[in-house]
């Protein structure tokens, strides 16, 4: 195994392109597999052993949950950038201090999270008109939820240090000991106790603690110059400064993506709690078309950052190509299978024939511009690679932000019905794009 990971560094700098990223690609889309499925089991227990209502409640967190988690994910990616400069650059002193840094920094910012999330969560579950009868269930999974907070930003940032480096097997493996965990304690405590939507959201930080147990002892003791010390673990200004400068922007543009969304949730709880259940299913299923996307927005956004440190422009240039063309083409493929069996995948969630009706409908709006979304993810991660984290913030801002919510305010009042909601998804995504592939056909790499 230590090989095959040593090997794999190797490769994003210097071997066979397409291998190099496959090779680094396979494990974070095992990782993110095994990730998806354990959010996703929570509602298909909970749905299939305690109703719709309860379902409903759980559907109606996740919007939130995503946008606050969005920002801290975010600088753990931007985190990953700099480290993956440094090493492509073989600067190790540089390194070190900015991994111990980015350390220091998940411990603070993790207990920022715990704090904001279970304090706010009342508030802003009312803001967003959440049904009231799956109110205070909807508070105490939220509730429950963020108390794992700090585990969730540790994980994230240690197993985005492994990941910086060229190590995506390490993660891969304390994430499928967390997932497997995790659909355990859901079965035993739900579906066989019969304890609530708490259960749920406390086997899920159980899964969040040990993931982040095993990373960060792995990166304690493992022999390698990214190796990390206790004693070390500190914030130094210059390190810190650089990790916000590339982890800002990710952070914004997480939050921004996760608030737009929040805004749609909105639009949806509207419609009452059969639609809230729909929308949330298919937003689970739909997890499945993201994963190609999520896995090669990271993967190039390492190669690009190792290989810049290393001056390997030409590389750079090839690998974006085939990333582009790679990833894009599985998410589309993804997007058609959950096009065809929406309908069976569904009653995985409910047998209500309302909520599988809804949740149909709107897979037959999204699921086919999968292609969409997924240009627009990993030309962020492109541009992150480079360090012009703020060119995705501003366009995510102004298209998935401002027009996705401008659209909601306008269009939904004249024609209310949840297939207007639904299209702001497949429109912000056309904008996006155009735009990115304007600015892809205009960077001067020779210049870089």
């Amino acid at each position: 195994m230590k090989q095959f990971i040593q090997k794999n560094n190797d490769l994003l700098l210097n071997g066979p392109i397409s291998k190099g990223i496959l090779l680094f690609v396979i494990p974070i889309f095992i990782g993110n597999l095994f990730q998806q499925l354990y959010n996703i089991v929570d509602s298909l227990i909970v749905g299939n052993y305690l109703g719709s209502s309860s379902l409903a409640a759980v559907s109606s967190s996740t919007a939130l949950i995503l946008l606050m988690i969005g920002f801290f994910d975010g600088l753990s990616i931007g985190s990953g950038v700099v480290i993956a400069r440094y090493y492509g650059n073989k600067d190790i002193e540089k390194m070190q201090r900015t991994i111990h840094t980015c350390i220091g920094f998940a411990l603070i910012t993790g207990i920022v999270l715990t704090a904001v999330g279970i304090y706010f969560v009342p508030y802003i579950l009312v803001l967003m008109d959440t049904p009231e009868h799956v109110l205070p269930e909807s508070i105490t999974y939220f509730r429950i939820y963020f108390m794992g907070s700090m585990f969730f930003v540790l994980y994230n940032m240690s197993s985005s240090i492994l990941r910086s480096v060229g190590d995506s097997v390490t993660p891969l493996k304390f994430l499928m000991i967390a997932s497997i965990t995790n659909i355990i304690l859901d079965y035993f405590l739900v579906g066989i106790m019969g304890y609530g939507v708490g259960a749920a959201a406390f086997a899920t930080i159980t899964s969040q603690f040990i993931s982040a147990f095993l990373c960060i002892n792995y990166l304690m003791k493992v022999n390698s110059d990214y190796k990390l010390h206790f004693s070390k673990i500190k914030i130094e200004k210059f390190y810190l400064k650089q990790i916000l400068k590339n982890g800002i922007p990710a952070g914004i543009q997480g939050s921004i993506i996760s608030l737009a969304n929040v805004v749609v949730q909105s639009n949806v709880n509207h419609f009452g709690e059969y639609a809230v259940a729909g929308n949330g299913s298919y937003e689970k299923i739909s997890g499945f078309t993201f994963l190609p996307i999520t896995c090669f927005s990271l993967a190039i956004s390492t190669f690009i950052s190792q290989n810049l440190g290393a001056g390997n422009i030409e590389r750079m240039k090839k690998g974006a190509k085939f990333a582009i063309i790679t990833g894009v083409s599985l998410a589309e493929l993804m997007g058609f299978i959950v096009y065809i069996f929406i309908p069976h995948l569904m009653t995985f969630f409910s047998n209500d024939a309302r909520v599988i009706f809804l949740g149909v409908s709107k897979a037959k709006i999204c699921a086919g511009f999968a292609f969409l979304l997924a240009f627009s993810h990993i030309m962020s991660g492109i541009l992150r690679g480079l360090g012009r984290a703020y060119v995705p913030m501003f366009i995510m801002l102004t298209f998935w932000c401002i027009v996705r919510v401008t659209y909601l305010n306008i269009v939904v009042p004249i024609f209310p019905s949840i297939d207007t909601i639904s299209w702001a998804y497949p429109i912000t995504w056309s904008l996006s794009s155009l735009v990115y592939l304007i600015y892809y056909i205009r960077i001067k790499w020779e210049k870089l």
